[in-house]
C-alpha cells in the first residue's frame, strides 16, 4: 500500500516536470531561442508555446525593446596630445534574436569596445576645441560605424550621445581663464559700444538743439531786423514829414516877415538896426580872442541916430501904424491879420496808410515795400521860391536877390 503510494506520487510529479518543460510562456516585447537536441530550432514569439519535453531547450531569452548602455569614461588623446575622458551612451534595439545569440558571444561587451576604439579614432583627429564644439560630428560618424558593425549581430542602433568630454584640471582653468577673459572682452565691448551709441545719441540731440536754436535765433534775428528796418522807416518817414513842414513853416515864416517888411517899408536906419543885432552874433565863440569892428559900423550907428530923431529928422517911433497901405498896392497886417488856413497842410499820407505800418510777420522773407519817395528838394526850393517873398519883385530889388545859382537872397 505505501510502495504503490509512493509510485503513484512519483508518477504524477513526473507528468507535472513533463507538463512544466512542454510549456513555454514568452512576454510581450521579448523572444526566445529554442534548441532541439543543441541545434537551433526556432525562435519563439510572445504568447504560449509548446516544447518538446527533453529535447528542446530554450536556448536565451532575448529582449526587443530599445535599450540604453552607458559606457564609463574612456581615456581619449586628442590631436593636441591632451586626454579626456569622454562617457558615450549608445541606444540600441535587437532585430534579430538568432544572430544575437549565436553572431557574437557577448553583444554588450562587443558594443563597449567597439564604441571605445571608434571614439578614440574620431576624437583623435580632432583638437580639444573641436571636440568640445563637435559632439554633433562625432555622434553621426559613431553611429555610422557602430550600426553598420553591429549588423551582422542582429542589432541596430539607433543613436550615440556623448554624455561628458572632461578635459584635465589645468585645462580646465585654463579654460575658465580663457571664457572669463572673453567675456570680460565682450563685457568692454558691449560697454564702449554702449557708450559710442549713447555719445552718438547725444550729439544728435544736442546737434538737433544747435540747429533748432540756430533757428530760433535766425527767425528772432530776422524778426528783429525787420522790426528795426519798419522803425526806421516809420522814424525816418516821421522825420521828413516834420522836416518837411518845418521846411514849409519857414517858407511861410520867411514869406510873412518879407511881407511885413515890405508892407513896413524897409529904409538904411532898419537894415543898421538889424546889423547891429548881429553884431554880438559875430561875437560869441570861445575861439573868438580877437573883434575887428568893420568900417561900416559908423554909417549903421548914423543910421540908427538918424531913426532915433538925431539932427532934427523924424524918429522911427512917430510912424502912424494905421498906415496899412503900402505905394505898392499891398496890405499888411490891418487888412485883418494872416491867412494860416494853408501852413501846416502836407503833401505825405497819414502814418496809417503807409505800406511798411501794414507789414506782417509771415510777409519778413517777402521783399521790403517800396518806400514813397519825397519830393526832390530842387521842387520844393521851386516851390517856395515861386510862392514865398523871394518872388516879389519889390523884396528882390530890396535885397539884392538874382535868378542866377540857388535863388535865394543874398
Amino acid at each position: 500500500m505505501d510502495a504503490a503510494l509512493i509510485a503513484l506520487i512519483v508518477v504524477a510529479l513526473l507528468v507535472i516536470v513533463v507538463i512544466a518543460k512542454s510549456v513555454t510562456i514568452v512576454p510581450q516585447a521579448q523572444a526566445k531561442v529554442v534548441e532541439r537536441l543543441g541545434r537551433y530550432s526556432r525562435t519563439l514569439s510572445p504568447g504560449l508555446s509548446i516544447l518538446v519535453p527533453f529535447i528542446d531547450r530554450v536556448r536565451a531569452t532575448i529582449d526587443l525593446r530599445e535599450q540604453v548602455i552607458s559606457f564609463p569614461p574612456q581615456p581619449v588623446i586628442t590631436a593636441d596630445n591632451l586626454q579626456v575622458g569622454i562617457d558615450t551612451v549608445v541606444y540600441f534595439q535587437v532585430t534579430d534574436p538568432r544572430l544575437a545569440v549565436y553572431g557574437i558571444a557577448n553583444y554588450i561587451t562587443g558594443m563597449e569596445q567597439l564604441t571605445t576604439t571608434t571614439l578614440r579614432n574620431v576624437v583623435g583627429g580632432l583638437n580639444l576645441e573641436g571636440a568640445l564644439t563637435g559632439r554633433d560630428g562625432i555622434n553621426s560618424q559613431l553611429r555610422s560605424v557602430l550600426d553598420g558593425t553591429t549588423g551582422p549581430w542582429g542589432l541596430r542602433v539607433a543613436r550615440v550621445e556623448i554624455k561628458a568630454i572632461d578635459p584635465p584640471l589645468s585645462i580646465q582653468d585654463s579654460m575658465e581663464k580663457q571664457m572669463r577673459a572673453d567675456r570680460d572682452k565682450r563685457a568692454i565691448i558691449l560697454t564702449a559700444e554702449g557708450q559710442r551709441q549713447a555719445a552718438i545719441t547725444s550729439a544728435e540731440g544736442e546737434k538737433a538743439a544747435a540747429i533748432l536754436s540756430a533757428e530760433g535765433k535766425k527767425q528772432s534775428a530776422i524778426l528783429e531786423a525787420e522790426a528795426e528796418r519798419q522803425s526806421r522807416i516809420l522814424r525816418a518817414e516821421g522825420e521828413r514829414a516834420a522836416l518837411y513842414l518845418q521846411a514849409q513853416g519857414q517858407a511861410k515864416s520867411i514869406e510873412t516877415v518879407f511881407q511885413a517888411i515890405h508892407d513896413g517899408k524897409p529904409d538904411q536906419g532898419l537894415l543898421a538896426y538889424q546889423y547891429l543885432q548881429t553884431l554880438p552874433q559875430i561875437a560869441q565863440g570861445d575861439a573868438n580872442k580877437m573883434w575887428i569892428v568893420p568900417s561900416e559900423f559908423s554909417k549903421a550907428l548914423e543910421g540908427l541916430a538918424s531913426l532915433g530923431g538925431a539932427e532934427g529928422g523924424k524918429s522911427w517911433m512917430d510912424v502912424d501904424p494905421s498906415q496899412g497901405t503900402a505905394a505898392n498896392g499891398r496890405t499888411g497886417p490891418a487888412d485883418g491879420g494872416l491867412d494860416t488856413s494853408s501852413w501846416f497842410e502836407s503833401q505825405l499820407p497819414a502814418a496809417a496808410d503807409q505800406p511798411e505800418a501794414r507789414i506782417e510777420l509771415s510777409s519778413i522773407t517777402d521783399s521790403a515795400p517800396a518806400v514813397p519817395t519825397p519830393p526832390p528838394l530842387s521842387e520844393v526850393t521851386a516851390d517856395v521860391r515861386d510862392s514865398g517873398p523871394a518872388a516879389d519883385p519889390v523884396v528882390r530889388e530890396q535885397f539884392g536877390a538874382t535868378d542866377e545859382g540857388d535863388g535865394q537872397p543874398r
